[in-house]
């Protein structure tokens, strides 16, 4: 842990001297006590009978003025990005927040003052920059991070980055040995739950962003109960696929499937063409039906209301009714039909019957 904090610019047992106060984790420089001590009798001596030369009062002012000097040592300042980390006899008792603050004088107490808003990055699966090992600055693949076993016993390679920050300083540097390990192993540990749980499919499509806050909320709830003083703010997919043995065949699978939902769109379009056009027909063919129904039946009915009306009529004048009927039916039939008619009384005077109208249909053919 001493080590691990002198990395990032402090000493777990504290400042020298003084107190700390610009912020990164070390104290001011103390004041030449000598000087202030020389300037001071000076100012005295003008004040005391004799110059002060002789006598224990100044040496008396000068204790009391060291006394005030060493105890306004305790004064610190905490910047708005950091939080002071008090330790009394090298054992941490409180964390204070940005802003002038007081511990005991040195050696009683000491303070440390880490940077508590700086974003840090821990990537999993893949090494990037010169963490990677190229010096050109490429990324690294890291097999046995990376590698996956999916809930529908699929292998999948996934790449990711954790965010984190100081939430509790004197937590962070007491409680735990190694942060950034910890950090490492909680994030490939909740991962790994996460992937265990989803097939594979969503974590190669539209999962991803359940995945990423599922992920940190076990981040989270691990690093809790290290009591590790740290916050996940986010965590970052940048890669999601098959491993690289059997990423051509995967594509091929994904080709196809690609062609199934096609042609399953292609025919559900022909069925939404299709089959409102059919009911239509149908929906025609049974109103005309309803329609020629309704016709029939009600000529039928007209016809027997006719009929009854004719019976009732005839009932009651039989032979009046009869010639009606005779005269009415041969109007009908007569009509259309070329016809002469010779008066009976005519006798031995008629002209014998010349068929004029054929004649004359002849002769317009």
């Amino acid at each position: 842990m001493v080590d691990d904090f002198k990395g990032r610019g402090g000493s777990p047992w504290g400042p020298p001297p003084g107190g700390g106060g610009n912020g990164s984790g070390r104290g001011p420089t103390p004041p030449d006590i000598e000087e202030i001590i020389k300037n001071i009798q000076k100012t005295i001596n003008r004040f005391l009978p004799g110059g002060g030369a002789k006598g224990g009062k100044p040496i008396i002012l000068i204790l009391v003025i060291l006394a005030i000097v060493w105890a306004a040592s305790g004064l610190y300042r905490v910047l708005p990005d950091e939080q002071g980390v008090v330790l009394r006899f090298g054992k941490f008792v409180k964390t204070t927040q940005p802003g002038l603050n007081y511990h005991f004088p040195f050696p009683i107490e000491g303070v440390l003052t880490p940077k508590v808003t700086k974003v840090n990055r821990m990537d999993v699966g893949f090494r990037s920059g010169a963490d990677s090992g190229f010096s050109s600055g490429g990324v690294a693949d890291v097999p046995e991070e990376s590698l996956m076993l999916t809930g529908d016993e699929n292998i999948v390679n996934i790449d990711f980055s954790v965010f984190w920050v100081i939430k509790d300083a004197g937590n962070f540097l007491f409680k735990i040995q190694d942060p950034q390990g910890t950090v490492k192993a909680a994030a490939e540990t909740a991962m790994r739950e996460v992937i265990a749980r989803s097939n594979i499919q969503p974590i190669l499509t539209e999962g991803r962003s359940r995945i990423e806050i599922e992920t940190q909320e076990i981040i989270q709830s691990i690093l809790d109960e290290y009591n590790s003083g740290i916050q996940v703010t986010q965590v970052q997919t940048q890669k999601a696929d098959p491993p690289d043995q059997v990423i051509d065949a995967f594509r091929d699978v994904q080709a196809a499937r690609a062609d199934m939902e096609r042609s399953k769109n292609e025919a559900q379009a022909y069925a939404n063409d299709v089959i409102p056009r059919a009911r239509g027909e149908a929906a025609k063919i049974l109103q005309a039906a309803e329609a020629y129904k309704k016709e029939v039946v009600a000529r039928a009915e007209g016809e027997a209301s006719r009929f009854i009306a004719i019976y009732t009529e005839y009932a009651k004048a039989k032979e009046v009714t009869q010639e009606r009927m005779y005269l009415e039916t041969m109007e009908k039939v007569l009509a259309d039909i070329d016809k002469v008619i010779i008066d009976k009384n005519a006798g031995a005077g008629v002209v014998p019957y010349l068929p004029l109208p054929e004649l004359k249909k002849k002769a317009s053919n």
